[in-house]
């Protein structure tokens, strides 16, 4: 998972492409580097039972006041983005953004990650393969990702 801090909030985002489109695959003023950060289950499910959606849906909130002051509560956001392939267009589905702040924030500085790698290579020469039409050896040399199974409870506060 890689972390983004932005407008107050340190951003989780597990998707390595999504993470390639953010930060322009490393190559963005001030983004040049690319760090992959494990963390714990624990420590992400917490984020995640903890947390509210980044926007207003009228399905599952009771006004825009009461989201508005679920956020202000809320130490995490969900917020669901477009995949991306390897050119970075966007895909038919989402992938999982989540942003910290107060005790999240503090939690995952001091308490949840057990792992940081450089992977600022690794973004630089599956760029330079996609540049060079080479989508097949990019591909191969994509960190694997996989549906991420959570407990039904743990998202429960999200949907209705």
């Amino acid at each position: 998972m890689d972390a983004v801090c932005e407008h107050g909030l340190t951003w989780i985002k597990p998707s390595f492409l999504w993470m390639m489109y953010r930060c322009g695959w490393g190559l963005k003023e001030g983004q040049e580097t690319v760090l992959a950060v494990e963390i714990t289950r624990e420590g992400f499910e917490w984020a995640l039972r903890n947390s509210c959606l980044s926007h207003y849906v009228p399905e599952l909130h009771e006004s825009r006041a009461a989201w508005q002051r679920e956020v202000r509560r809320s130490p995490a956001r969900v917020q669901w983005d477009p995949e991306r392939d390897l050119r970075l267009n966007p895909l038919p589905y989402r992938s999982l953004q989540l942003g910290l702040s107060g005790a999240a924030a503090a939690r995952y500085a001091d308490e949840w990650i057990c792992g940081i790698e450089d992977v600022t290579p690794l973004a630089r020469e599956v760029h330079g393969l996609v540049r060079a039409r080479e989508l097949d050896a990019a591909t191969a040399l994509l960190p694997e990702e996989r549906p991420y199974p959570v407990a039904d409870d743990v998202l429960l506060h999200l949907r209705r």
